[in-house]
């Protein structure tokens, strides 16, 4: 079993402001996120039910301040794999949204309607991220330990559309939030969806992830 989630709420989540490699750190309501996803894994092993036996997360501090709420309570290590780092949004990274949609209108608005075919300057494109989300996939379809990999948006869509065999025009089509989780499966052969984006640990703490830079 493979459970994807997405880092907590950080502070530049809360600003609208585009993070991509930059780091940013979790904020109030990430943190509470971050024990919420702990506790969840916590009681399910408590239960007998399956829960993380191994913890795989960007290197980036959001993604890292989220997966140790996970391992401290686990009693597990955090490993980092640079493969689950974000999309590099060039020279976008640490600007506003609404900035943005100012100044480099024609780009924003292929970002947010056509996804698929916008190349970031001095960044990275989708076909670059699922290519690297596709090499870090094909080590845990035969992996035997049960795995929390903590990751970014964009890692979590194309992951998700990779599993769905669905094209990046979708992407703005799957579900994501901070610090829910899709879960997925190996069948031998390759990963499947059982479920997109599971919330139900969150309950009040859920954000408000229309506000942010995505």
């Amino acid at each position: 079993m493979i459970w994807l989630a997405r880092h907590g709420e950080t502070t530049w989540n809360l600003a609208g402001r585009y993070q991509g490699r930059l780091e940013s750190a979790l904020s109030a309501l990430g943190v509470r996120q971050g024990f919420a996803l702990a506790e969840h894994f916590f009681e399910a092993a408590a239960r007998g039910e399956r829960a993380p036996a191994r913890i795989v997360s960007s290197p980036l501090l959001r993604c890292t301040a989220t997966a140790q709420f996970s391992a401290s309570r686990l009693v597990l290590e955090v490993q980092t794999d640079e493969r689950l780092i974000e999309i590099a949004h060039g020279t976008w990274e640490g600007r506003y949204r609404d900035e943005l949609a100012r100044d480099d209108p024609a780009r924003y608005r292929a970002w947010r309607e056509d996804p698929a075919h916008v190349a970031f300057e001095n960044g990275e494109n989708l076909t670059q991220v699922r290519a690297r989300w596709d090499d870090f996939a094909a080590t845990l379809v035969d992996a035997p330990d049960d795995l929390l990999v903590v990751t970014h948006d964009a890692v979590v869509r194309c992951a998700l559309l990779a599993a769905e065999e669905r094209p990046l025009d979708d992407f703005w089509k799957v579900h994501v939030e901070n610090a829910a989780f899709a879960t997925l499966a190996s069948d031998g052969t390759r990963l499947g969806v059982l479920d997109e984006c599971y919330t139900g640990h969150l309950r009040e703490l859920r954000a408000d992830i229309g506000e942010q830079a995505l």
